[in-house]
């Protein structure tokens, strides 16, 4: 299968690649391409994680799809955008991905922030013509318990050589035992991104988000944060447990993977099987109305 790689340039002008492959409808998705080796794939194992999550969910879409892959989480850890990583430029950031793909319309799934950047995506153009949010809400998500969060682990960066604990979960995992690698500057850009997201209400934007939409979670996506992460509770699966039938009535299609907490959710066998018949029962919805 024939691929492009190109490179698009951000709002803070650094240049991000872009790889792209596949044929029809295209599907904007913010992961990385290139599965990682070595000492780096032997730590995402550890931690349940697929290190060729990207490249296993481009595989799995690109012979329905022209998949525009691009890794913006990679991209901001080692181009950090500490004062400017608000929705907007998030937005600017996502719509200079499609541009230089020469995508007019196209589909979007992201996880985790990056679905919350989806939502935020969709209430700002009306190109795209389909959205997946992953591993966060559409309405009632956890904005003040994420800044909480970040706030807590920006401040841990101050002093680097000090241990952070880690939230509480019932993985196998001593979360406990975990260190804090981030820089000042990498965890500024998402205290700046939650800071600005203060204020936010996502009930009232939802009239704004025109194309059709998927929401899912893990059943049990709930961290606990201990008190020196403010004792945060960051809730992702309680909104699609609770009010399913809400998100229903405005407009999502809701699913909730029993059992799977937030890692194991992400990972492309639980993915897949959720978003490729869903987006390509929505593409031929697409491709009716062009």
């Amino acid at each position: 299968m024939k691929t492009i790689n190109i490179q698009a340039s951000l709002h803070d002008g650094s240049k991000i690649s872009v790889e792209i492959s596949g044929s029809g409808p295209a599907i904007l998705l913010p992961v990385n391409p290139k599965p990682l080796e070595g000492q780096e794939a032997e730590e995402k194992r550890k931690w349940g994680m697929d290190p060729a999550l990207g490249r296993s969910l481009i595989d799995g879409l690109n012979d329905e799809f022209t998949v525009v892959a691009f890794d913006y989480e990679g991209h901001r850890i080692n181009h950090s955008a500490p004062n400017t990583l608000t929705p907007e430029n998030v937005t600017r950031d996502i719509l200079a991905v499609a541009d230089a793909a020469g995508v007019e319309r196209w589909a979007y799934y992201g996880y985790s922030w990056l679905a919350l950047s989806g939502l935020q995506l969709a209430i700002r153009t009306d190109r795209l013509w389909a959205l997946i949010m992953g591993g966060y809400p559409p309405i009632d998500g956890p904005y003040d318990a994420m800044l909480a969060v970040t706030k807590a682990t920006h401040d841990l960066t101050t002093e680097p050589k000090k241990p952070a604990a880690m939230p509480q979960t019932d993985d196998e995992l001593d979360w406990d035992s975990a260190e804090m690698t981030m820089t000042e500057e990498q965890t500024r850009q998402f205290r700046t991104l939650y800071e600005a997201l203060q204020g936010f209400n996502d009930r009232t934007i939802q009239s704004n988000v025109s194309c059709p939409r998927l929401c899912f979670a893990g059943s049990v996506d709930k961290i606990v944060y201990g008190e020196r992460w403010g004792n945060a509770v960051v809730d992702i699966a309680g909104p699609l447990l609770h009010k399913s039938a809400e998100l229903q009535k405005i407009g999502w299609d809701v699913q909730v993977l029993d059992g799977f907490d937030h890692i194991k959710a992400m990972q492309p066998n639980a993915v897949l099987p959720i978003i490729r018949p869903w987006l390509i029962d929505k593409r031929i919805q697409e491709n009716t109305t062009k």
